[in-house]
């Protein structure tokens, strides 16, 4: 019996373990030669999505603070899946945070965050996990996707000038 009760303190002990360090994010940043005022207008604009965003297309739900969303996620061309995610705090011309996931398992923090640069606009999309499931994930494509929402949001700014 004694036995019995330290596997399952170490098992809990190794869950807990693995929840402490289940910690990823991921970074992509990118100039915009355009003013934050018209790359706001754009990123958030998402029923023109369609016509540039090769990334994310709204699939439901409206773009507010505390509203619930789905985003149709694409990595690549034979990897799209369904993201729900809740808006957690939007300033204007300055940052878009939504959350998503399941906590302890595979939770995401994603920002919009929005620099002044010059004439132009640094555009960061940063991304950070948490939970058990991230000790068992690589996040490396989803980085590789948001660079190219990043540079298309880029293009789709820049031609608009």
């Amino acid at each position: 019996m004694r036995k019995l009760i330290y596997i399952v303190i170490g098992i809990i002990a190794l869950l807990i373990a693995m929840v402490i360090t289940g910690k990823k994010s991921v970074h992509h940043e990118i100039i915009i030669n355009a003013p934050v005022e018209q790359v706001w207008q754009v990123l958030t604009n998402t029923e023109a999505y369609p016509e540039w965003n090769p990334t994310l297309q709204l699939a439901k739900g409206e773009i507010k603070e505390g509203e619930n969303v789905v985003y149709k996620f694409t990595q690549s061309p034979d990897n799209a899946y369904d993201v729900p995610v809740t808006v957690q705090q939007i300033i204007p011309n300055r940052l878009l945070n939504q959350k998503g996931g399941y906590p302890f398992i595979l939770a995401y923090n994603h920002k919009y965050i929005l620099e002044s640069e010059g004439t132009g606009t640094k555009m960061t999309i940063h991304e950070d996990y948490s939970g058990i499931g991230v000790n068992f994930w690589n996040p490396k494509p989803v980085e590789v996707a948001y660079g190219k929402l990043n540079k298309a949001l880029k293009k789709r700014v820049e031609s608009l000038n």
